[in-house]
């Protein structure tokens, strides 16, 4: 997979267009680290006796951890308009944290570019549905509505 960079009228034809990451493995070590992080030591995330108890059988990754890697899983191919002189995190429109990532699990990122605004000032708000996947699982564990502001 690939970063695609385009020139803005030709981006606008991939609308629609999917990339997939690799995929990744969610280890209780990366979902110790990220609970030590963020002080959320809750033991369905950290405890793995109690947590074989809980309604999940095991450990799981925070919601908030799937989501950082998107950061991570987007590097690995995007879609950006030629000739930027920035790139900011904007925010989200939506996110959903649909379905547990259990530890030791393998996930993988299906990225949509959804739309491209331009804006004032050489401005273009690009937004790219993620939707993040347990191996082996139909129902997704993340849906997010990713927007990024470029500077062009």
């Amino acid at each position: 997979m690939s970063i695609t960079v385009l020139p803005l009228d030709k981006l606008k034809e991939c609308i629609g267009e999917e990339k997939k990451s690799e995929w990744m493995v969610i280890s209780q070590e990366r979902i110790n680290q990220f609970a030590d992080c963020t002080d959320d030591h809750q033991f369905i995330h950290v405890d793995e006796e109690l947590a074989k108890q809980g309604p999940f059988g095991t450990t799981i990754a925070h919601g908030f951890l799937t989501l950082s890697l998107l950061t991570r899983m987007a590097s690995e191919g995007t879609w950006m308009p030629e000739g930027i002189k920035a790139a900011i995190n904007y925010g989200f429109n939506k996110v959903r944290f649909v379905d547990p990532v259990p530890s030791g699990s393998k996930i993988q990122d299906t990225m949509q570019l959804t739309s491209i605004e331009e804006k004032s000032n050489g401005k273009v708000l690009m937004t790219v549905t993620h939707t993040v996947q347990v191996e082996g699982k139909e129902k997704p564990s993340l849906v997010a509505e990713w927007l990024m502001m470029y500077f062009v």
